[in-house]
C-alpha cells in the first residue's frame, strides 16, 4: 500500500462498507437483546413491589399484634398504600383498632382510623402524633387487593 501524497486524506469506499457492515452486525445482535432485558426488568420490578408490599402489610399486622383484617380491601384495588390495606378499623370500636402496641388505648377522632401502610397511626398517645411508614412511597406503580388473613394480590 502506498502511502497518501501530500494533499491526499480520506477513507476508500470499500474501508467505508467494511465500517458500515460492522456497525449493522453489531445492532442485530444488540438490539433485540436490550429490548428483551428491558422487558424483563419491568416484570422484575412489579415483582418486587409485590414482595414489598406483602412484607409491608405482614410487618404491620406483626407491629399492631393483630391476626387477621378487620376491613380488608378486596373488592377494590388501590394504588394508594395510606388506604391500603385496612382504612376503615374505627378507633376504640370493639374488636378492631382498640389498644397501639404498647396496650394504650386509642381514642376515636383525635387518632387515627385503620391499620395502613403509609402514615399509619401506630400510637395511641395523640400528643405524640407518631405515624410510620411501612412502604416508602404513597402510591404504587400496581394496584392491590389483600384478603382478610393478609395475602396480596397484584391486579393485572
Amino acid at each position: 500500500m502506498r502511502l497518501p501524497g501530500r494533499g491526499e486524506k480520506g477513507f476508500t469506499l470499500i474501508e467505508l462498507l467494511i465500517v458500515v457492515a460492522i456497525l449493522g452486525v453489531l445492532a442485530a445482535v444488540v438490539i433485540p437483546n436490550v429490548g428483551r432485558f428491558i422487558g424483563r426488568g419491568e416484570e422484575e420490578a412489579a415483582e418486587t413491589e409485590l414482595s414489598n408490599i406483602q412484607t409491608a402489610v405482614v410487618s404491620m399486622m406483626v407491629d399492631n399484634q393483630i391476626s387477621t383484617l378487620p376491613h380488608p380491601v378486596s373488592t377494590t384495588a388501590t394504588d394508594n398504600m395510606s388506604l391500603f390495606p385496612d382504612p376503615d378499623s374505627a378507633c376504640a370500636t370493639v374488636g378492631e383498632k382498640v389498644t397501639d402496641p404498647n396496650g394504650d388505648s386509642y381514642t376515636s377522632g383525635s387518632d387515627k382510623d385503620g391499620f395502613i401502610l403509609y402514615g399509619h397511626d401506630i400510637d395511641a398517645n395523640a400528643s405524640a402524633n407518631t405515624t410510620v411508614n411501612y412502604v416508602a412511597m404513597e402510591i404504587t406503580t400496581k394496584e392491590y387487593t389483600v384478603d382478610a388473613s393478609g395475602t396480596v394480590t397484584q391486579a393485572p
